[in-house]
């Protein structure tokens, strides 16, 4: 049984294995726990693992490299036209394991964990300025609902809202 290349479904707790020989013949088809993977692909020859580009798959890339395998990463549009049938996890590795075959499709690069890390902390930024829009937009439509009027932009908001605030408190 020489396993030529295998799909993986990840997920939380349960992944997903299906493998194929050189002829395309099922080989393995089977569920392992997260703390059996690396063990698992540890006992078999380098073989091709594909995998659909999600939040833990660049982990596993680097793992599983790292083991001797070539790890290729799809983004999830390009695995959905192969699902034959209801989608479930073995459904969608036995996807994956005919699209990683395909000639032509596109493979996403493994990260490294610098590039990662430096991803997240783009993702944290984006989040706060989202957050901070989202505040800012809320003060001014509840200012607006008390008849003052302030300018977009957020360098303003701050010195401009206390100081209509202070005259109305002033007021009453």
């Amino acid at each position: 049984m020489k396993i030529a290349t295998v799909g993986l479904d990840l997920a939380k707790n349960v992944l997903q294995v299906h493998a194929v020989d050189l002829q395309g013949h099922i080989v393995v088809h089977k569920q392992l726990r997260r703390t059996d993977v690396l063990r698992y692909f540890a006992t078999l020859e380098p073989c091709v693992i594909g995998m659909e580009a999600c939040g833990s798959s660049h982990y596993w890339g680097r793992e599983l490299v790292k083991l001797g395998h070539t790890v290729r990463l799809i983004a999830t549009q390009f695995v959905r036209p192969y699902v034959k049938s209801n989608k479930t996890d073995a459904a969608d590795a036995e996807a994956i394991c005919e699209a990683i075959q395909r000639p032509h499709m596109r493979f996403v690069p493994v990260k490294t964990e610098a590039q990662q890390t430096i991803l997240s902390l783009h993702r944290a930024r984006a989040g706060l300025v989202k957050s901070r829009t989202a505040l800012a937009n809320q003060i001014r439509g509840l200012l607006g609902e008390f008849g003052i009027v302030l300018p977009q932009g957020i360098r303003l908001l701050g010195q401009r809202a206390i100081g209509h605030c202070q005259v109305g408190v002033a007021l009453s």
